[in-house]
């Protein structure tokens, strides 16, 4: 009976207890499977495609025809350059939601080799976003295009929000990768619930509309002597990342004159200080996300041989 007891109790896969040390010593150990799979990602999701990887370059190209026709035909909108804001929120937007799509059934994908080989499962959801990363660069070449034809400036102190922006979007994407991939073992309607979650989650982030617009509303509104606004950069990292990227790419906060009376700019009117300060701290906030959910998906992984 004790015997039979103890049987029942052993992982199939990992030690019982995550070291994150070694464990991150292992994973860098492993790096060479990591950039594999990233490879095969890539390969993959391009197979017996006729435009192959020009189809990521496609997809903001896209959003910004039928953005453009909503929201400068149909509901007309003043924002200046509307190209560069819409594709500079894009660019952190499309490498967030595609992380999390393929990351969320990595690990269901890759069953036989879960089965058959040992590695670290980290390095499935974190290949995911290896692949997606490609995607990024090629998107970023069209805003390059963009603000090429556009002769648009934006070389600034603003321009070093960039790596703090691009570094809290990793970590907070990998944070969530983790914890998606895992879930989707157990409960696959993970997937499904995932894709619905990032269509809202899309809509309440200032993507297509002026994040300024929002900021100020929201700030003139408190909930127990808490603006909104405040509120909003707390509940929704990816606005704060997704404004980060618009300041230092976009750059011009496009501001009327006091007399104007709105006083709606068009990105969130603060000092490119503050809005560093801010990406800072979804930077801690997004390593301690990912240290929660690295336990999570370790705790998880000793089973997935099982559940697979």
């Amino acid at each position: 009976m004790g015997a039979a007891a103890d049987v029942s109790t052993v992982r199939t896969s990992e030690a019982p207890k995550l070291r994150l040390r070694d464990r991150l010593k292992e994973l860098w150990a492993h790096r060479e499977i990591l950039l594999n799979l990233t490879r095969k990602e890539v390969k993959v999701k391009y197979t017996s495609s006729l435009l192959g990887s020009a189809w990521s370059m496609l997809n903001p190209i896209l959003y910004l025809a039928v953005f453009t026709l909503v929201f400068k035909i149909v509901l007309p909108n003043k924002t200046p350059h509307f190209a560069i804001y819409l594709l500079s929120g894009l660019l952190a937007w499309n490498l967030f939601s595609g992380s999390l799509s393929l990351a969320t059934r990595s690990v269901v994908e890759n069953a036989n080799l879960v089965k058959k080989v040992y590695f670290p499962r980290e390095i499935l959801p974190l290949a995911s976003i290896g692949a997606s990363l490609v995607d990024f660069a090629l998107q970023a070449l069209v805003l390059a295009i963009f603000m090429g034809v556009e002769l648009y400036g934006f070389v600034g102190v603003n321009v070093a929000l960039l790596p703090l922006a691009l570094l809290a979007l990793i970590v907070f994407t990998s944070a969530l990768s983790l914890w998606v991939g895992a879930l989707n073992v157990r409960y696959r309607d993970t997937q499904h619930l995932l894709n619905l979650a990032l269509l809202a989650w899309f809509w309440f982030t200032p993507i297509v509309y002026p994040s300024g617009f929002l900021m100020y509303h929201a700030g003139r509104n408190s909930i127990l002597g808490v603006r909104l606004s405040t509120l909003y950069l707390i509940l929704n990292p990816m606005a704060d990342i997704i404004m980060g990227f618009q300041r230092a790419l976009y750059a011009n906060v496009n501001c009327p004159p006091v007399e104007a009376a709105d006083h709606l700019c068009t990105l969130y009117n603060a000092s490119v200080g503050e809005q560093a300060l801010i990406l800072a701290g979804v930077v801690v906030a997004s390593v301690v996300l990912l240290y929660v959910f690295m336990r999570y998906f370790f705790k998880q992984a000793g089973d997935f041989a099982e559940e697979l």
